[in-house]
């Protein structure tokens, strides 16, 4: 298919954002539609300073068209899952300042996959992590993104 006929939205993909029910948020809401859109249904496997490992069905929210998995959900989540990777209690949330993702499969509707996230390392206020999502069934690698943050450090008054 062309990338003209690609990009043109089918009455099926109308419908599909008609369907969408978006409940209001809350004023003192503590994340955004957008975030439990794509975060809805990952459960922790392990945690540990430095490192994380999820679980996460695919649910069609997240696909395109064709049923794969969508490159913005994919790219969405290696922003969410790198950024717990360094959470801290009381601290100030970090801001993405770089991503790179190399998208290496597909990932279908109701597939189970296993993301994991490393700290590569720090330096001051900048920090990198590197977020893998695979297969649960096959251990085929989905994507591999690495994500840099930046944190503003605490004052130390």
């Amino acid at each position: 298919m062309d990338p003209k006929g690609y990009l043109r939205v089918t009455h099926q993909d109308s419908n599909r954002v008609t369907q969408l029910i978006i409940p209001p948020q809350p004023p003192q809401a503590l994340h955004s539609f957008y975030e439990d859109c794509t975060l809805k249904g990952i459960r922790v496997d392990r945690f540990q300073p430095g490192f994380i490992s999820c679980s996460f069905t695919v649910p069609s929210r997240l696909t395109d068209r064709n049923g794969d998995m969508a490159v913005g959900a994919i790219a969405n989540l290696v922003d969410e899952i790198g950024a717990s990777v360094i959470y801290e209690k009381d601290a100030p949330m970090p801001v993405s300042v770089d991503m790179s993702i190399s998208y290496l499969s597909n990932a279908k509707l109701n597939d189970e996959l296993e993301i994991s996230a490393k700290l590569l390392g720090r330096k001051g206020a900048y920090n990198g992590t590197l977020v893998v999502l695979k297969n649960k069934t096959t251990g085929e690698m989905i994507a591999e993104g690495r994500h840099s943050l930046f944190r503003k450090t605490r004052s130390k008054i």
